[in-house]
């Protein structure tokens, strides 16, 4: 037996409720970890909706959670058995079963972990780290750009404030509230508010004319984004990866050839198209925190609250990646 987050309907936090279940036993070409700690992602709170995602609409009943850390207990029939004991991170891709003491995860999917490595922080990249790799790679951030990122204390942002700053660029973080943009100063770029009212006339009077914004990377969307996407110059580019707003960034074509940004989309079809796939950004992801050259934020939630994390994720209660931890 163990543990799981049941979803036995659609709706909102409330339906994600602890059970008792059977421990599942890996097939071919699989494993079965012990969690110790399970990313929560935004796309999970639309799958609890019953909003189809970019894997289909969830079937229910379902065990959310795609991202996991833990020690490799039993592994399938086909399975190398070198693998039983280590300590390991796998995204489960179009699979489930995340929020819980035991997942099933494929064995193409597995990154091994560092001693000195926390399972809490590996989960942050798998996923998150990867994402944030397929980002930087769209926005070709160099020394003489000026980087504007929204967002800038969630998990996505604090990783790529880190990766503009590393790159030498001068670089903008847009947070919400006193303790988010102390985290973005923590990470060495410049914190800005976007709750004061007038944030995007601070960022301009900030940068002046000399080095505005060369690079936006926006996962807002909605008004924000929008601002976002004003405050770059002529020659410049906006590299969208979301809207946590419930809103694209409005935008025209018009708009584009008037203001003279290059627009671009950096998940989605793009990511899963480049060539090579998306497994050796995870393990570079993973690689950079065995390194210390990335340093993420999370805020952990016991297994049993998923609900209450999913909450404080909808309400920006949290900062960095938040991770369940069993």
């Amino acid at each position: 037996m163990m543990q799981a987050i049941v979803q036995r309907a659609y709706g909102g936090p409330e339906v994600l409720v602890l059970e008792d279940v059977e421990a599942p036993d890996p097939g071919t070409g699989q494993v079965r970890v012990a969690v110790t700690a399970a990313g929560v992602h935004l796309l999970d709170a639309t799958l609890r909706e019953g909003v189809a995602g970019p894997f289909g609409r969830a079937e229910l009943p379902m065990t959310p959670g795609r991202e996991v850390a833990g020690v490799v207990d039993a592994v399938g029939p086909d399975v190398d058995r070198s693998w039983l004991g280590r300590r390991v991170v796998a995204h489960l891709g179009v699979l489930s079963g995340g929020y819980a003491t035991r997942a099933l995860a494929p064995a193409a999917a597995l990154l091994p972990l560092a001693d000195h490595v926390a399972e809490a922080d590996a989960v942050a990249m798998v996923g998150t780290g990867r994402t944030a790799l397929g980002i930087l790679e769209e926005a070709a951030i160099g020394p003489d750009d000026t980087v504007l990122v929204t967002s800038a204390a969630g998990g996505l942002g604090t990783l790529l404030v880190q990766a503009a700053v590393q790159a030498g660029a001068r670089v903008v973080g847009v947070a919400g509230g006193a303790a988010k943009s102390a985290l973005v100063a923590s990470y060495g770029a410049h914190p800005v508010d976007y709750l004061e009212p007038g944030w995007p006339r601070e960022v301009s009077d900030l940068l002046g004319d000399e080095r505005p914004v060369t690079v936006a990377l926006d996962g807002v969307g909605g008004a924000v984004g929008r601002a976002a996407f004003e405050l770059v110059a002529p020659g410049g580019r906006l590299v969208m990866f979301g809207w946590t707003a419930g809103e694209a960034v409005p935008l025209t074509a018009q708009d584009v050839f008037e203001r003279g940004v290059a627009v671009t989309a950096a998940i989605g079809a793009r990511m899963f198209a480049r060539p090579g796939g998306v497994q050796g950004l995870a393990r570079e992801a993973v690689e950079r925190l065995g390194t210390g050259a990335w340093r993420p934020t999370t805020t952990g939630f016991p297994l049993a609250d998923a609900a209450e994390a999913h909450r404080a994720l909808a309400g920006r209660r949290t900062t960095g990646k938040v991770v369940l931890l069993t």
